[in-house]
């Protein structure tokens, strides 16, 4: 064997046990986004998690207040609802349409979601300007502070959502599909998806539960 390649076999084996290890390079820029999204994801979870929490404790505590019964109107929280996951639906298609470089599916699918989440945030201001208007506001008692916590909270994450959508499709207009840009087009996916499970567990727990007590 010669010096070079024994050299270079003690370098990549430096016990000389006559085993060569491997190592491998770095993550993508692929796998480390969607890592760091996922963990960014898990601690918003996090934090809607405490409001349910609150919210559980605090949905009896009404003041001589209206109840959930007495002010949810289920009529607009079923529009809601299904407004928010077809929008689940028409930002997977434009996923895959941003995976396939298919720009006019691309651009159909996030204005699709775009109007439909701003339907969503239209009727949820609605509710809330109706109710203070009613004097029903957070301050009214224990049980509309946790409502409006909870369920605003959720109503600006869809706004920054929708903010994040306009920038992705502006993005895709002045750069194309790029490498940069679809990543940030799945970390936008992960992040509306999330959204609609969580109002999943506001419809239920919320609304839901809240009109038959």
């Amino acid at each position: 064997m010669s010096m070079t390649a024994t050299a270079g076999r003690a370098h990549a084996d430096p016990h000389h046990i006559g085993v060569v290890v491997e190592h491998p390079g770095p993550a993508s820029k692929r796998i480390a986004t969607a890592y760091g999204f996922w963990v960014f994801l898990l601690s918003d979870i996090v934090m809607f998690s405490c409001f349910f929490a609150a919210y559980a404790v605090l949905h009896g505590q009404t003041a001589g207040g209206p109840s959930g019964a007495e002010i949810f109107e289920q009529r607009n929280v079923a529009i809601e609802t299904v407004c928010l996951l077809l929008s689940s639906f028409t930002c997977g298609m434009a996923s895959i349409a941003a995976d396939v470089r298919n720009r006019f599916w691309f651009y159909l699918g996030m204005t699709v979601t775009c109007v439909l989440g701003l339907i969503f945030l239209a009727i949820e201001f609605r509710e809330f300007a109706d109710l203070i208007a009613r004097g029903y506001g957070p301050t009214r008692s224990a049980f509309l502070s946790s409502f409006f916590s909870l369920v605003g909270c959720h109503g600006l994450h869809v706004s920054a959502g929708v903010l994040w959508l306009l920038t992705m499709m502006a993005q895709v207009f002045a750069k194309g599909f790029r490498a940069d840009v679809l990543r940030r087009m799945m970390c936008f996916a992960l992040f509306w998806h999330a959204l609609d499970i969580i109002w999943v567990g506001v419809f239920s727990v919320v609304y839901l539960l809240g009109s038959a007590a």
